[in-house]
């Protein structure tokens, strides 16, 4: 699977000046949503990630996401894996489950994202998770931004990557792009502006 080309043909691999939410900016943007916006892509890429956890021995019960980005993917791959499918919302300095859901004490959770960069938002959910009795068994992302080592991948963990090492970390596919502090920013020394495409833009 070319999942590169599957972002490509969906207009979800942005190419200009973006300004990221680490306050860094970078001359490619991945934006999820725009795949994720036609369900039969998101089946196909969710198909295959199930099998990538299945195949590697790992069961589970739940999937779990961090809202607002992550629900989509976590729903499509709960969908995948034949099970159930629930969200956290975020709260001051962290995350936390509402409407009604609940976990059991022992049950096994994937914690699933759209795309991974350090892994902060996915670890939030999983302490919360953790703090209500579940076990979370493996982080899942449709895309990789390079910063945490992913099962079969060739990049190794970066400093600033969150995710816990003992924890398997499947992604379909690792995507690599230069950041810049706006400091040293060479888009910016060419006179363009930084954009901000994300949810929080």
């Amino acid at each position: 699977m070319d999942v590169e080309q599957i972002y490509k043909d969906a207009n979800a691999l942005l190419e200009g000046h973006f300004l990221l939410a680490s306050g860094n900016h970078s001359s490619r943007y991945l934006q999820s949503a725009k795949v994720l916006e036609y369900p039969q892509k998101a089946s196909l890429l969710t198909d295959v990630l199930a099998k990538m956890i299945k195949d590697n021995g790992i069961e589970a019960d739940t999937v779990c996401a961090p809202a607002l980005g992550g629900v989509v993917a976590g729903y499509e791959l709960a969908r995948s894996l034949g099970i159930r499918s629930i969200f956290v919302e975020k709260k001051e300095g962290g995350m936390e489950l509402r409407r009604g859901f609940e976990v059991a004490p022992g049950e096994k959770i994937i914690i699933c994202e759209d795309i991974i960069t350090t892994g902060g938002s996915a670890l939030k959910a999983a302490e919360a998770i953790e703090a209500l009795g579940a076990k979370v068994v493996a982080f899942a992302s449709l895309a990789n931004r390079g910063f945490c080592k992913r099962v079969g991948g060739h990049n190794e963990a970066k400093s600033e990557c969150k995710l816990p090492s003992n924890v398997p970390f499947f992604a379909l596919e690792d995507f690599t792009f230069e950041m810049y502090s706006p400091e040293v920013c060479p888009l910016c020394k060419e006179g363009s502006t930084a954009v901000k495409p994300g949810s929080k833009g």
